[in-house]
Order: structure tokens, then sequence, then C-alpha cells
């Protein structure tokens, strides 16, 4: 049974740089993979400094198991800087599409309830000739995703030259969905519709999946934020 887990830390922009880089090998005992990504700013101008914030890092990952991580964040030099900054551990639900780096994991593992937390992650490899299209679609969607009032933290990142990935976290399940298909109670609900649209007629990627996640522990705190993640 594995475990999934996403981070943000501040860094010394010398360590994000590294990771972006060279991300944790994958010899790390008890770890499958994982993704080193520098945040964004959700809704930030396409040429912009928070475009690319090498000092603050995201990264999503998969363990064979929690003592996997709890020894990378208490032995492994990146696994100690993330240990300062906050972090969600995570129980995988489905699926939507897939990504080589993440084979083996089912289309639905378990059940859950429409009034729970949920956590959405995507990860996506652009093709960069479909760019200026997918930031025409896709930021719409992150002022979407950004203001709406059932995210309790939402954030994108990216890996030049072509890794990106979402992380929301929803009070519920109904939230997201309602999101997701465009009957949310916000202006404009139809953007993230919209863009799956768009996304179905020439896609933007060489790889795209959408994971759903239910969140199991929170760790530290996230510019001075904390309780993040919703309680049932």
């Amino acid at each position: 049974m594995t475990l999934h887990s996403f981070h943000l830390a501040e860094v010394p922009r010398r360590v994000g740089v590294r990771a972006l880089l060279r991300r944790p090998a994958a010899a790390t005992p008890g770890l499958d993979h994982a993704e080193c990504l520098s945040l964004m700013r959700l809704g930030a101008p396409t040429v912009s400094p928070d475009r690319l914030q090498v000092g603050r890092l995201a990264v999503f990952a998969q363990w064979r198991d929690e003592a996997a991580l709890e020894r990378f964040l208490a032995r492994d030099p990146l696994g100690r800087e993330l240990a300062g900054g906050w972090h969600v551990r995570l129980e995988f639900l489905r699926r939507w599409s897939t990504i080589a780096a993440l084979p083996g994991l089912p289309v639905r593992a378990v059940t859950w309830r429409q009034d729970e937390p949920v956590v959405a992650v995507t990860l996506a490899r652009m093709r960069l000739g479909e760019v200026p299209r997918f930031l025409r679609s896709g930021k719409p969607v992150e002022r979407l995703v950004r203001d709406h009032p059932g995210v309790t933290l939402a954030a994108a990142a990216l890996r030049p030259p072509h890794t990106i990935s979402t992380f929301s976290v929803w009070r519920t399940v109904q939230e997201m969905e309602d999101m997701v298909h465009g009957r949310a109670a916000v202006p404009d609900p139809r953007r993230h519709a919209d863009a799956m649209a768009e996304r179905d007629r020439r896609d933007f990627h060489h790889e795209f999946a959408t994971f759903r996640f239910r969140p199991v522990s929170e760790h530290g705190a996230w510019q001075g934020r904390s309780g993040i993640v919703p309680t049932v």
C-alpha cells in the first residue's frame, strides 16, 4: 500500500536550483518517485518572477510506506529542508489518465464521501508548442481555483522545460466536483469545463494525469499558516 505526500517549503535558492536539476535519487530507500518543482503564484503574469520561485519548492512524492517518508525527512539533505516547511500525507483515491513515472495506480482505490475534505494534484508534461494555447485556457482556471470559497490552499508549480503541476486542498469533494463541472456559485463558473473541452479538442500535453487523495495528516506550517487541511 503506497503513501503519497505533497510538500511546500521555503529553501535557499541554491537548494531549490539543485532540487530542480537533480531530484531525490531512485535509490532513496522506500521512494518510488518524486517530482521537485518551483512554486508559481496562481494568476501571476506570464512573464514574472512569480512564475519561477526557485526559493519556494513544491515536492510531490510516492512512498512505499510512512516509515520511508520519515527516514527521508530526518536523514536526507533535501528531506531535512522540506521538514522545515509544510506537508500533507495522502491516501490515494482515484486517478484520471496516467503518467509513465507513476505506473500501477488503480483507476479507483477506495470509496469516499461527498462531504469530506479532498486534495487534488495534477501532473503534466507540456507540449512546448502548445504553451500559448495552454496559458490562454489555463490562466482563467488558475484564478477560478485561487479565488474559490471551497479551497483552503491552491498552488501551481513547474520544472523547466515542460513539467507542470497543480495542487489544491478542498473543504469537500462536492465543492471540488462542482467547480470541475462548472456548477459552482462563482462568477464565470465554466472556466474549468471550457479548458477541459479545449484540451480534448487538441491536447496541450505529452502526458497528463489528475489524482485525487484523502488527506491523512498535516505537518508544519506554510507562510505562517497551519491547519490548512479542513477537519471532518
